[in-house]
């Protein structure tokens, strides 16, 4: 069986071919030359009436005639250029046509050519310039062409006068290269991942380098030709663009896979990033072909972070325990004084989650920090976050389901595991509020320029930028707060309902209780703070037991929780129209000094508790002092007294709330005390007798 010729072989085949044929085509047309001569043709003759003499002359006198110097170079210049057309000696062919160029502007030896030798030779040095540049146009468009040979065929094209046709064969060269180069890189299967990018990446940004080398090598860098070479390069870029898109991010764009999708973005602007120093900024390119599969894979990645929340709400027990073994809450970049904080962070089983979650988003959006997802990228994270509070909301006990419309941008999941003991209630604020102040804003900073120490494409103007996002990031903090204000405001708001009503549904504070005093006993009476404020005052002391253990180092978290919850309990009680309907005379009894005595204990009882727990606000304060004012205006338009004439000084209030509140939590001690009547511990000892 004979062997097949090897490619090299059937080139040298092909390339004797085209010689033979050359030669051929050289002997024909010196045949007709010497013919032509021969006979006298005028046109195709270089010989004029001058060098042969009167044209009278009979023809056999010119056959037999010597030929001229100048009709002898002419024809050797013509045989010899002939042969090394046919031999593709390129070099020597582009002197012999200048030679030919030089000598049909300067003539033989300072004298001009006759017009027929001079159009002769200007048919001669046309036909075979054309032939040459048909040569080397095939020499360049051939895949087997090395790069040498190839810049040499270019290099001769040009000088031949014909750049802009080279520059467009150079180009279409390498384009046809980077086209047989893919093609042996494309997977036969349909599996395309970052390798694949990696070599597409290579293979493109390798071949536009050497290109715009190669350019300038050759072409130097004249604006038409530079502009030439950007606008190729930036169509190369777009067909790469559109590659990675079609195997590699639609794919992972639609199942959330933003690590792969980041990989594949940096390992594209890195090769990219190569060619700026040679004036080719192609990034933005890439940037803009590439944004809507990242924004793509972006929102898919926020969506499973709220699907995996809502899905672990349902078994969440509420229990706030350390970060499970292999988890940084910090994500893995995170600083030894992060991670030592970290470690001592207790969240419950569904926050644990969704933190480490949203950190290893962080990770993967941080590179691409060019892209300037910043803005998108906080805001969808905040309806994330937004949507996990709500589901903590509806956590908690006779708090209404929250609908859609309730939170927008967000679903939220109606079965969620109630929180019903107050531990529990509180690990949905301490879960909140440890992601809003620390997790959430530390994990951001991994999208802010600065971060991005090492990123791979930095340019003047975006380091200039540097600090822009900060203050982005400060809102965004606020707006994560906000939300959490909102699970803490319904928390006091359950809590207040539960203070203020009792468990058969009525009001435990009505005005009866204060104008009630005084009508059927009028004696003394037994001074101690209503049974609403004691069981306010209960509450609260529990509610903060438990809060400072449970926010540890974060004891003003604790501290705006009581105070918001009291506050809620007296706005309310500011608020309520029937009770201050009947204190201000719309009922049949009015307020009676010692009424008012004892509503004015109550509100000072609060203003003390408050101050010693050190959650008295000014506002707090301030709504207290509103309304003891109009009880005082009520009793005054009722009795015509001067209820302040009447009233004990503020000391004894004072008295009776410390008494009142040691009572309360068991700290009392009395030993041998006076037991004047008209002493407040008299009458605190004689309640807690009865």
């Amino acid at each position: 069986m004979t062997e097949k010729p090897s490619y090299g072989t059937s080139k040298e085949i092909s390339d004797l071919e085209g010689e033979l044929l050359a030669m051929r085509n050289l002997l024909s047309s010196q045949a007709a030359l010497v013919h032509g001569l021969a006979e006298g043709v005028g046109v195709d003759s270089p010989l004029s009436a001058d060098s042969y003499g009167s044209t009278k002359e009979d023809t056999s006198e010119v056959a037999l005639a010597e030929p001229t110097d100048i009709e002898k170079w002419l024809i050797n210049f013509v045989d010899n250029l002939d042969v090394l057309l046919a031999e593709r000696r390129v070099d020597e062919s582009l002197e012999a046509l200048e030679e030919g160029e030089r000598t049909l502007k300067e003539g033989d030896n300072g004298q001009p050519l006759s017009p027929n030798a001079a159009l002769f030779l200007q048919d001669a040095i046309t036909e075979r310039r054309m032939k040459l540049a048909d040569q080397l146009a095939h020499v360049a468009s051939q895949a087997y062409t090395s790069g040498v040979e190839l810049r040499s065929a270019i290099e001769a094209l040009k000088k031949l006068g014909d750049g802009p046709h080279a520059h467009k064969l150079f180009l279409n060269s390498h384009r046809h290269s980077l086209i047989e180069n893919i093609r042996a890189i494309c997977p036969s299967s349909v599996s395309y991942g970052g390798a694949f990018t990696a070599a597409l990446a290579h293979q493109y940004f390798s071949v536009i380098a050497q290109a715009a080398n190669d350019s300038l090598m050759v072409f130097g860098d004249e604006p038409a030709y530079a502009s030439e070479l950007v606008t190729w390069a930036v169509k190369e870029t777009e067909a790469l663009a559109v590659m990675v898109k079609r195997h590699v991010l639609a794919t992972s764009a639609a199942s959330g896979g933003l690590r792969l999708a980041s990989e594949c973005v940096q390992t594209c602007l890195g090769h990219c990033s190569l060619l700026e120093a040679r004036g080719l900024e192609l990034s933005p390119i890439l940037l803009k072909l590439f944004r809507p599969c990242i924004e793509e894979a972006l929102a898919n990645n926020l969506k499973r972070i709220e699907h995996s929340s809502s899905a672990m709400v349902v078994v969440d027990d509420w229990t706030l325990v350390h970060p499970p073994p292999g988890v940084r809450p910090l994500g893995a970049n995170a600083s030894s004084l992060g991670s030592a904080i970290a470690s001592q962070l207790k969240l419950s089983t569904s926050a644990h989650r969704f933190n480490s979650m949203v950190q290893e988003f962080f990770e993967e959006v941080g590179p691409l920090e060019m892209l300037q997802l910043g803005g998108s990228t906080l805001d969808g994270l905040l309806q994330v976050f937004n949507s996990y509070i709500h589901l903590l909301i509806n956590a908690l006990p006779g708090t209404t389901m929250e609908t859609d419309q309730d939170n927008p941008g967000g679903s939220v999941q109606k079965t969620v595991r109630m929180a019903e003991t107050e531990s529990q209630q509180l690990a949905l604020l301490a879960n909140a509020s440890m992601l809003a102040d620390e997790l959430l804003p530390r994990g951001a900073m991994k999208l802010a320029p600065s971060h991005q120490a090492g990123r791979i494409l930095e340019t003047p103007g975006r380091a200039a930028d540097r600090q822009n996002r900060f203050p982005e990031h400060r809102e965004w903090k606020r707006k994560l707060q906000r939300a959490v204000d909102r699970l803490r405001d319904s928390f006091c708001r359950q809590h207040a309902l539960e203070l203020i009503f009792n468990e058969d549904g009525e009001i435990r504070l009505t005005a009866e209780i204060y104008t009630s005093i005084g009508l059927n006993n009028k004696n003394e009476a037994d001074w101690f703070p209503s049974p609403l404020f004691q069981v306010v005052f209960t509450k609260l002391t529990q509610i903060a037991s438990i809060a400072m253990d449970m926010f540890v180092g974060r004891e003003r978290f604790a501290t705006v929780l009581l105070m918001r919850l009291t506050e809620t309990v007296m706005l309310w009680l500011s608020e309520d129209q029937t009770f201050w309907g009947e204190i201000e005379g719309g009922g049949q009894t009015p307020l009676t000094s010692l009424g008012l005595q004892q509503f004015y204990l109550d509100m000072e009882f609060v203003i003390f508790f408050s101050s010693q727990g050190r959650y008295l606000s000014r506002h707090l304060h301030q709504v207290i002092k509103n309304i003891i004012a109009r009880a005082v205006d009520a009793s005054a338009a009722a009795t015509g007294i001067d209820p302040y004439s009447v009233l004990p000084e503020d000391q004894w209030f004072v008295e009776v709330s410390q008494i009142a509140m040691n009572m309360l939590t068991g700290e009392a001690y009395f030993g041998n005390i006076d037991r004047d009547a008209t002493s407040p511990t008299a009458s605190v000892l004689s309640h807690g007798s009865n």
